[in-house]
């Protein structure tokens, strides 16, 4: 039996209209080449300069990642040869990380096991991200959009055990950086991406020979690969077989890892400072635009929800997932309490939760719109607290109030239009219901005759038979309580 330790380095592009280093334009998906100026290429008489925006949204993450910002930092520079940073350094930061010393808190379920961990940052610090490399057959070819896009990177100390852990720190990292507004969080377009260093030994001898996963681009891929490398280094300590420090990358197709070249030390990039860049030093002022900024972060408003509004704690974490979702649900309970309608805050809570969770999730879904872009949506809180408070009320239906809710979406009009110009109101008017209840009877003269002499049961389902007709008849619109009660004066 061998004990893990498993530290990550993830890499998130950080949402700022421009470069890191210069002012090019910082966009995914446009024409190869397109966003670079001398500066990118390091042209002989071009200086970098520092984007403030992106000193202030890695400084937003180290302060939720509970990390300690220095009193002054700076660049260095990482001295390799990038074939996609044509300048063959990497502006980094190694003297002076923009955060030290910080934790983030994970909580999930794994194997039907609640798990709860902290795992302690060693630094988040910011750097250039490199260009795209296409290798087509013989030819590899070099798009330089993507170098000099300001990324932070968020390392941690081996505090994991298993693919799976590293998986949930992954997601509520993504969820984190979400939040805040600093980073998209897409995998898939390379905007977040994680290197994974994991190692085992005897329990109680320490870290063991690191093996480093180049390049994961999903949180399932962390875990794979993660899984296979434990797997990978247990067989050949149990064979006697040393463990070469290297770099691996996962070949999803293989669902292994395979050899990419040996791992590099740091004394190996030769770091100095950047002369180009001058030392930052962020001052009270700065600090307070990084603190004004600053949302409620996700793990304490999923708690915070669940606890307020009398949610269980699947509902709290699902409506908590995206900061959007959150935000609209919290505008939605308000528009409730605040239109009077007779319910508690909890009992509004129960009902909005339910609506979002299942049919507007599930509309959402079909419409191919998602969560985060809930926002503009066209059933916005008011709208959808305007159907909550109708049925409430008692002025429609569950039934009515589907209706209303796609009706709503459909015609991107407000509930309380669409109920009255359609004449969807609750029937409420006994001398109406009774009206229904008496072409009902006559309709249904056998079982009315039946169920007045019938007991039990018997009598109980011809009685749910008449109530079932009469709201039939009215379209679904009449007061289920008051057709009840007129069906059993009837019956007897």
């Amino acid at each position: 039996m061998y004990q893990t330790f498993i530290g990550l380095e993830v890499h998130i592009h950080l949402l700022t209209k421009t470069k890191g280093f210069c002012g090019c334009r910082s966009a995914f998906g446009d024409e190869p080449n397109a966003n670079v100026c001398p500066g990118c290429f390091a042209y002989p008489g071009t200086l970098p300069a520092v984007n403030i925006e992106a000193l202030r949204m890695g400084c937003m993450v180290a302060r939720a990642l509970n990390c300690t910002i220095p009193e002054k930092t700076w660049f260095d520079r990482k001295q390799y040869f990038y074939p996609d940073i044509s300048k063959n350094y990497q502006i980094s930061q190694m003297g002076s990380p923009l955060g030290r010393n910080g934790y983030i808190d994970i909580e999930g379920t794994i194997a039907g096991k609640e798990i709860k961990k902290r795992v302690r940052i060693k630094q988040c610090h910011l750097e250039e991200d490199a260009g795209k490399m296409i290798h087509t057959g013989t030819v590899s070819l070099l798009d330089y959009n993507r170098a000099g896009v300001s990324l932070l990177e968020i390392v941690t100390e081996p505090d994991l055990e298993t693919g799976e852990e590293a998986e949930l720190y992954i997601q509520q990292l993504r969820r984190l950086v979400r939040y805040l507004g600093v980073c998209d969080g897409n995998m898939e377009e390379g905007s977040l991406r994680a290197d994974a260093n994991v190692s085992i030994n005897l329990p109680g001898k320490g870290l063991g020979q690191r093996v480093e996963i180049k390049n994961l681009n999903s949180s399932r891929f962390v875990k794979l690969g993660l899984n296979y490398e434990i797997a990978r280094h247990g067989e050949m300590m149990d064979a006697g077989k040393p463990i070469v420090q290297e770099t691996r990358l996962w070949n999803e197709n293989r669902d292994e890892t395979l050899p990419m070249r040996k791992k590099e030390n740091a004394d190996d990039y030769r770091y100095f400072p950047d002369p180009d860049l001058p030392v930052f030093v962020p001052d009270a002022a700065f600090l307070k635009t990084v603190d004004d900024a600053m949302p409620e972060l996700p793990l304490p408003r999923t708690k915070r929800i669940a606890a307020e509004y009398g949610l269980n704690a699947e509902q709290a974490g699902l409506i908590c997932e995206e900061k959007a979702l959150a935000d609209y649900f919290e505008a939605a309970v308000s528009e409730v309490t605040a239109n009077g309608a007779k319910l508690s805050k909890t009992e509004a809570a129960a009902r909005t939760a339910n609506w979002l969770l299942q049919d507007i999730k599930h509309i959402m879904g079909k419409q191919g719109i998602a969560e985060s872009e809930i926002g503009g949506f066209r059933l916005s809180p008011r709208r959808l607290a305007g159907i909550v408070t109708m049925a409430a009320d008692g002025k429609i239906n569950g039934k009515i109030a589907r209706q209303a809710l796609e009706a709503v979406i459909a015609e991107d009009r407000d509930p309380e239009d669409i109920v009255k110009e359609k004449g969807w109101g609750l029937i409420s008017d006994p001398a109406q219901i009774a009206e229904a209840l008496r072409a009902v009877a006559q309709k249904e003269a056998a079982a009315v005759a039946e169920a007045q002499t019938a007991e039990g049961k018997r009598r109980s389902t011809l009685s749910a038979f008449l109530v079932g007709k009469v709201l039939a008849a009215t379209g679904g619109r009449a007061d289920p309580a008051i057709v009840k009660e007129q069906v059993e004066a009837l019956l007897g």
